[in-house]
């Protein structure tokens, strides 16, 4: 099945190989390449993924591919881990390097005009310029493609390729090189070689190393953004903590206060409702006696009990 118009073509195609020395100095690195095939005059956008960022240095990440043209991009291992994948392999061998689920996507889309214009002119603009002011540059380029890539992510209708590479690690039979007697120092190795360079390479070889100096600006640049932007997130959860925590305080108050308020009331008609029956039961419990010692003519005597006992006997006598 043939790739869609805004598919890259990428090489390695399935599998990304890194091989691990021993060797301190040796970094486990691969180089991958993405190709625009030319199936459309679009500029193609792309951006590579990993499950294991902190395990892998990517550069660059994301960036455009104009037609026709290739993009190199640099893949590098970390030394931590790759003490830790040796570790491993010592322990185990290379069956515990054979089962790594580390994972690459690489994404592609079709760019506007408008907006591979305006990059293209932003990056030459970055390539001319030195120090902070290139890498301030690079940093809205980078700014520039995340926004994008997140409106793409965001309900955007725009089509986007998927290519998914796996990772797989081996060790080197190669031991690491062990010092001569007289060890050769490295600024010396390179005066020599610039001496034996033409203008042309020592050009070239100052360019290398200038481009290699402004891709670590940039990196500590996005570093630094990415800080700012964890701290600000952690202070703005702090603060929305903080007011859970003071909200559910004042309710609580409110519902101690409400229920402290209401008792004093409850205890004071339950003690009235008491008076009132042991002041029934003792009334009740007198007029059983007077009853029963023939006294009840006494009861006559007391103004409201004498009227509500006997008042209703009268009448009706009277009615006789």
């Amino acid at each position: 099945m043939a790739n869609p118009a805004h598919a890259l073509d990428v090489t390695p195609d399935t599998e990304l190989q890194f091989t691990l020395s021993r060797n301190t100095d040796s970094t486990p690195r691969v180089t991958m390449t993405l190709h625009h095939p030319g199936n459309t005059d679009e500029y193609l956008a792309f951006k590579v993924k990993t499950t294991q960022p902190r395990r892998y240095l990517v550069r660059p990440n994301q960036g455009l591919v104009a037609p026709n043209s290739s993009e190199s991009i640099s893949i590098l291992l970390v030394e931590k881990d790759k003490q830790v994948l040796l570790q491993s392999f010592d322990r185990l061998g290379q069956s515990a390097l054979d089962h790594s689920k580390d994972k690459f996507l690489v994404q592609s889309c079709a760019a506007t005009m408008d907006f591979a214009k305006k990059y293209s002119e932003e990056k030459n603009k970055a390539a001319s310029q030195k120090g902070e002011v290139a890498a301030q540059t690079s940093k809205q380029l980078a700014d520039a493609l995340t926004s994008m890539w997140n409106t793409m992510t965001s309900g955007s209708t725009q089509p986007v390729y998927n290519k998914k590479l796996h990772v797989r690690h081996s060790v080197s039979d190669k031991a690491a090189p062990t010092s001569s007697s007289t060890p050769i120092k490295p600024h010396e190795t390179s005066l020599a070689a610039m001496e034996n360079m033409t203008p042309e390479q020592m050009f070239s070889e100052v360019s290398s190393l200038r481009r290699k100096y402004d891709e670590l600006v940039s990196f500590s640049v996005n570093l630094t953004a990415e800080r700012d932007i964890l701290n600000n997130t952690l202070e703005q959860t702090k603060r929305d903590l903080n007011r859970e925590i003071a909200s559910r305080g004042s309710a609580d108050k409110g519902l101690a206060s409400a229920s402290s308020g209401g008792s004093p009331q409850k205890s004071s008609l339950l003690m009235t409702i008491l008076q009132m029956l042991v002041v029934a039961i003792a009334a009740f419990l007198a007029g059983v006696k007077f009853a029963v010692g023939g006294q009840a003519d006494l009861l006559k005597e007391v103004p409201v009990v004498g009227e509500s006992i006997f008042g209703g006997e009268e009448a009706s006598m009277d009615e006789a």
